[in-house]
């Protein structure tokens, strides 16, 4: 099934032939190496130095998250400028995860997310849906590809997700913060979930006022989509039934598998990739809000199918059996990131000897053990190689030397949700406390300890 991962490829690749490249400002130097931290400490630096990617290194006139930064200062055409909505839903929870830490004070912090908001309610939306890409100082779609140029429902809800925890931080609190709470269910209210079954028991990904649905991409499970389907049960505005859930992401039960990968057993079927596994950001992205600790249906185990995904990648890299350089128990971890060549979504298929920090650090509520192996391995011993300005970098390859001083905001916010989620179950507990979110899973026949008897 065509993913994620594979639309970003065809962007990315076409983007990086264009011609003319522009510099933004410099990058500030990364904050020296500290030897010796506790894991508390060290998980402490890394959360607030990747944080930074959505505050210091945010679009100026949105305040929203950059699509990428790059520390070498070349980038393709227009891309100063470009917004990524999935990244900016990241984004929010990462700086709600900041002002929480007091890594910046809580004032700044609102006056940000205010700011964001604004920009969002004034960007330009299809049937309440944002589109992939914007550009930050008018809000206007910048097309993700020829005909991918209205509202993006994926990417929409990892901006929804986030609103929802912004929802739960600040409704009880002080006028401003009510006010910003209310703007945030306003926005995920807004997104008309039902248009995008365009008439049928399935959602789809993209529509286009130009194009209309000639983008034909029905998104069926399992991959990293599952939060869109239970935001569209959750929705009390524009919901969609149950049975768009069961006929549409799971496929009338056929989303059921039953194989072992490394000796961990997966019960639901990847589409494209018969008994074989994705990439790591399948277990993250849904999960950034959406709390797998004993969340169940009857297709899976959710925290047992992810903590299974990660024991199966770790458990490959350290078998390593294309035997890249480097590879092993504290250095692990493929998902989508730059590759040597471009963009790719590492994954034991498609596996070309290039580790991303995110696929381990944001896996840590999974594999705390395992992770912090790697996060030590990266921060004390390949240092400045791997670790810049807004942590670490997205990708390297010691078998062809290549150290790409390069970051993607897709990439970075998981990071910094993940260790939050890990430290305090902040978002997880924000998400899930919400009556529509709870009222959605139930209506799709979910278990889960969060769930209101």
């Amino acid at each position: 099934m065509k993913s994620l991962t594979n639309i970003l490829l065809i962007s990315l690749v076409s983007l990086s032939c264009q011609s003319n490249a522009q510099h933004y400002e410099s990058i500030q130097s990364a904050p020296a190496i500290r030897k010796n931290l506790s894991d508390n400490e060290l998980l402490d630096v890394v959360q607030k130095q990747t944080f930074q990617y959505f505050w210091d290194g945010a679009e100026p006139s949105s305040g929203a998250a950059r699509e990428r930064y790059h520390a070498d200062n070349i980038y393709p055409e227009n891309d100063k400028s470009t917004v990524a909505t999935g990244a900016t839903g990241f984004g929010l929870m990462a700086i709600l995860s900041g002002i929480d830490r007091g890594y910046v004070n809580k004032k700044d912090g609102l006056e940000r997310l205010d700011k964001i908001l604004n920009f969002l309610a004034r960007a330009d939306r299809f049937h309440g849906a944002w589109p992939h890409w914007f550009y930050g100082e008018t809000g206007k779609v910048r097309p993700f590809g020829k005909k991918d140029n209205g509202g993006d429902l994926v990417e929409t809800s990892f901006v929804a997700q986030a609103l929802i925890c912004i929802n739960s931080y600040y409704k009880n609190g002080t006028a401003a913060e009510k006010a910003l709470a209310k703007k945030a269910d306003d926005l995920w209210k807004g997104i008309d979930f039902s248009w995008y079954r365009n008439g049928q028991n399935v959602l789809y990904w993209h529509w286009s006022p130009e194009y209309q649905w000639e983008m034909n991409f029905p998104v069926k499970g399992y991959n990293e989509c599952l939060i869109m389907y239970v935001l569209a049960s959750a929705s009390p505005t524009h919901g969609v039934p149950a049975a768009v859930y069961h006929e549409g992401w799971a496929r009338n039960g056929e989303i059921k598998t039953n194989f072992k990968f490394y000796g961990h057993p997966f019960t639901l079927d990847y589409q494209g990739q018969k008994n074989a596994v994705g990439p790591l950001f399948w277990a993250h992205y849904s999960y950034l809000g959406l709390n797998p600790k004993g969340l169940k249906d009857q297709y899976a185990d959710y925290w047992q199918n992810n903590v299974n995904h990660t024991l199966a990648i770790h458990d490959y890299c350290v078998a390593n059996p294309k035997k890249f350089k480097g590879y092993g128990p504290d250095s692990w971890g493929l998902t989508a990131s730059y590759s040597v060549n471009g963009y790719a979504a590492h994954n034991p298929q498609e596996d070309f000897g290039v580790i991303s920090p995110t696929a381990a650090i944001s896996s840590i509520p999974y594999t705390p053990k395992e992770s912090m192996k790697v996060i030590r391995h990266l921060y004390e011993d390949l240092g400045d190689k791997v670790w810049g300005k807004y942590g670490f970098y997205d990708a390297f390859s010691e078998t062809d030397n290549w150290y790409s001083k390069r970051y993607l905001g897709i990439d970075q916010g998981p990071m910094v949700v993940m260790i939050e989620n890990y430290r305090s179950g902040l978002l997880w507990k924000l998400f899930m406390s919400n009556p529509d979110v709870q009222k959605g899973l139930t209506n799709l026949g979910f278990e889960s300890p969060a769930l209101k008897k």
